[in-house]
């Protein structure tokens, strides 16, 4: 898998157990939702991922065939 895969497949999991725990926790696990949204908008201008940065580090191919 790539890393770009992981790195969606990441921050959509994020987001999701954000808004669950946010539903049925407590209101500020949204906040979880509001800086994975943030930084996917930031990341869509400068090309900065810190996941994307560990992964590589980890040794995940940039194109790895999933």
């Amino acid at each position: 898998m790539s890393i770009d895969r992981m790195v969606m497949r990441f921050a959509g999991l994020m987001v999701l157990a954000g808004l669950a725990l946010g539903i049925y926790v407590h209101p500020n696990w949204l906040w979880l939702s509001a800086f994975v949204g943030a930084n996917l908008f930031q990341a869509s201008f400068t090309g900065f991922c810190p996941l994307a940065m560990l992964l590589k580090r980890l040794g995940v191919k940039p194109g790895a065939a999933f």
